[in-house]
């Protein structure tokens, strides 16, 4: 789990919702099943994405401005997906690849062929990156040479700018002194590690390779090397948790007091162990009811801004507002570009979603052969690019109406005035001309209600 919006599923990872075409959609109405995928990454969703789009994802690319931006471009992004990892969690439905260390080095030659390769295209020709994120699988996994050799291809064909936010996820085990010190020569700014919990029992039932003296350790190598900006990632309603152990756990995080803390709901995808697990019989899916994950997360932030931090999305609170911020997140929900490198990575330019293909093999061979390794996409139009900036900003917690409009020439909210009125009713949302700001209680199950702003042609039987 990482703090980024989830850039790269499997493609297994887009399971059936509990309404489909034709259902009850009655947005007072919230059925949240046990099963399936939660968080919304993307807008329109995967499974509206189709190999037929691909040729105008690569006319885009020849495109001497980004397609549906008159003006200037917009802030540009790079995610970069490592897809190996030491072992597979069982939350776990992101492509990875675990005793993979052959393919490492190939891998990585790749990536920055890729890269260079986009960076001939007229749209993206002479932009420089304002922020970059380096997830996974596990990133950290790569050895020092392989690190120090990636960020020196990358950087050589795309300089981002001097200001980017550089964020590289690191899982604790795989942190040594020679990793950290050359990600921090390289120019990585901000680091997001995945902690999960800080309970043994809990990180050893949920096929977590560390342990809570590891996080602590790393924690403390991080520091020392001199970053400044260190994310926690949590996961709350984890096979084997209670109640009391979660909240002990949290404020063992807080006593370290990183930088930000994330917190994610835990799903249960259709292509994971933990699935698997409750269809065998081996997993009581009552002790993963959302209720109950919600109640949680919301004590959880409770006591976050008890202890000084300040709740600045859906899943993050920050130690200082005023210092601490994440563009890969902000940007992207406000409409900036996104190239994503690596298989199964997505990208969002000029208005069009691409994936990349899914397959490790195919994706080295196909940039080996200096073809960009698009497998499907999708073209925006109007309608769906505001949309899909309302919804993303949703998570935010407010969205300002009054910048929608300017950015797309209408009213971002004409279309959900009953929608809205819905969920201001069940006490999630306020809203008025101006902006719509989300309520404790609606920021705690946003990803649930996103969905109903959904264009009625996006509101098939998947929905991730």
């Amino acid at each position: 789990m990482s703090d980024g919006p989830h850039p790269a599923p499997g493609p297994d990872s887009t399971p059936a919702t509990a309404a489909g075409p034709g259902e009850d959609r009655n947005p007072a109405v919230v059925v949240e099943p046990i099963t399936g995928n939660y968080f919304v990454s993307a807008y329109p969703p995967f499974f509206y994405w189709s190999e037929t789009e691909v040729a105008a994802v690569l006319a885009t690319g020849r495109e001497t401005s980004p397609a549906h931006e008159p003006t200037a471009a917009p802030p540009l992004g790079l995610y970069i997906h490592i897809p190996f990892c030491v072992q597979r969690c069982n939350y776990c439905y992101y492509l990875s690849y675990e005793g993979r260390g052959d393919a490492m080095g190939p891998y990585c030659d790749a990536l920055g062929q890729e890269l260079a390769a986009w960076m001939t295209q007229p749209a993206l020709k002479d932009r420089r990156p304002d922020y970059v994120y380096f997830g996974g699988g596990t990133p950290s996994i790569l050895s020092t040479s392989q690190i120090q050799k990636l960020l020196q291809r990358l950087k050589a064909a795309s300089s981002w700018q001097d200001h980017a936010e550089v964020t590289f996820e690191c899982a604790p085990r795989t942190l040594t002194p020679e990793k950290v010190a050359a990600l921090h020569a390289g120019g990585v700014n901000r680091i997001s590690m995945g902690v999960q919990q800080m309970d043994d029992d809990v990180l050893r039932t949920n096929g977590r390779v560390h342990l809570v003296a590891d996080v602590e350790r790393a924690y403390a190598l991080l520091r020392k090397t001199g970053f400044k900006q260190v994310n926690m990632d949590l996961m709350v309603g984890m096979p084997g948790e209670t109640r009391d152990g979660f909240m002990a756990s949290l404020s063992r995080v807080v006593d370290l007091a990183p930088d930000s803390i994330t917190i994610y709901q835990t799903e249960v995808p259709r292509n994971t162990r933990l699935y698997r697990s409750i269809k065998e019989g081996e997993q009581d899916p009552a002790e993963l009811d959302w209720e109950m994950k919600h109640q949680r997360l919301d004590r959880a932030f409770h006591h976050l801004e008890n202890s000084g931090y300040t709740r600045r999305s859906a899943y993050t609170a920050v130690r200082d507002p005023d210092t601490v911020h994440f563009a890969y997140q902000d940007l992207q929900y406000q409409g900036a570009d996104l190239l994503g490198l690596g298989t199964s990575s997505f990208s969002y330019l000029g208005g069009i979603h691409h994936q990349n293909v899914v397959g490790l093999e195919q994706y080295i061979e196909q940039v080996e052969r200096g073809d960009l390794p698009v497998w499907r996409g999708h073209v925006l139009d109007r309608a769906e690019q505001q949309v899909r900036e309302f919804v993303l900003q949703l998570k935010l917690g407010r969205v300002d109406l009054n910048t929608l409009r300017r950015r797309h020439g209408s009213h971002a909210a004409d279309g959900f005035q009953e929608t809205l009125q819905a969920h201001a009713d069940q006490g999630w949302l306020t809203f008025s001309e101006d902006e719509v700001s989300l309520t404790r209680d609606g920021l705690t199950r946003v990803d649930r209600f996103l969905r109903d702003y959904f264009l009625p042609a996006h509101r098939g039987p998947r929905y991730s």
